[in-house]
């Protein structure tokens, strides 16, 4: 196993998001560490040498390649960054060239046409889900909660609005989330204006020690944060959902580290992820 850390620069005339997310996935399958610079919207050769700048001062400063890998379209700019001094992945070529010899089509090689797709129903769906999230995140509405997919239930710091805000983005879904008090645990029961959805609830729990580090961020020292009380809710809330509504568990999910899912209805679509 390697104990340097290496560079890694994602180039590309986009956000470099999904590039980014595609490295990682390259990367995780290497027992080393790395870390990860992005350089978005390099559309211009004065952008492509800036990032070739980079991509050197860092050879230089740790002495060794960075790895670097582009999603450039325009083979100018492409042939800009392809000198620098590092070990370049073209993510294109490796997949475009191949294709337009299999599918005897040649590519478009227009930039950013992945954001053609804002015309299309799916995005606009998606769109509306992320919308419909941020407008029913942490409790703060309860108006049109029968248009919801899934509906997270949890304490406080246990990762609701994130896991909202991925279901919405990545599949669309409509989440809204509710967030778990002492009051609840004294009547035993969830908030009452969920008691019509019981087959769209979903409870999110994560390890006590884990909260406890999260919260501690917030609020250091306090007794929010300590690790007994953490450990308290936790039990609390899992007793509480376990009686009014789960049926088991299902284990971590996807990239929520520790996360467990507490489920009603073991058809769910979170089992997609």
């Amino acid at each position: 196993m390697s104990t340097q850390t290496r560079i890694v620069f994602i180039v590309s005339d986009g956000t470099g998001i999904t590039a980014e997310n595609f490295s990682q996935s390259i990367l995780a399958q290497f027992e080393a560490t790395f870390k990860h610079i992005r350089v978005p919207f390099v559309d211009s050769p004065e952008k492509a040498h800036d990032a070739v700048s980079s991509i050197n001062q860092a050879a230089s400063k740790y002495g060794v390649q960075p790895i670097v890998f582009t999603t450039l379209v325009n083979p100018e700019l492409n042939k800009i960054v392809s000198k620098a001094n590092g070990l370049i992945l073209d993510m294109f070529q490796t997949f475009v060239a191949p294709l337009e010899q299999a599918l005897g089509v040649k590519s478009t090689h227009a930039m950013n046409r992945l954001h053609h797709n804002a015309d299309t129903e799916a995005y606009k769906n998606r769109i509306e889900a992320i919308n419909y999230s941020l407008a029913h995140d942490d409790g703060q509405s309860n108006r049109n909660l029968a248009e919801a997919d899934v509906i997270l239930v949890g304490i406080s710091r246990v990762g609701k609005t994130p896991t909202s805000l991925y279901l919405a983005m990545q599949y669309g879904m409509k989440a809204a989330n509710y967030p778990l008090i002492p009051e609840d645990f004294e009547r035993g029961q969830l908030p009452k204006d969920l008691a019509p959805y019981r087959n769209k609830i979903f409870g999110l729990m994560i390890d006590a020690e884990r909260l406890s580090e999260i919260r501690n961020e917030r609020r250091p020292g306090s007794n929010y944060a300590k690790l007994e009380n953490c450990r308290y809710e936790i039990n609390e809330a899992t007793a509480m959902m376990k009686k009014n509504l789960f049926l088991g568990w299902q284990q971590p999910v996807n990239r929520l580290k520790r996360l467990q899912l507490l489920y009603c209805n073991p058809l769910n679509r979170i089992k997609q992820y």
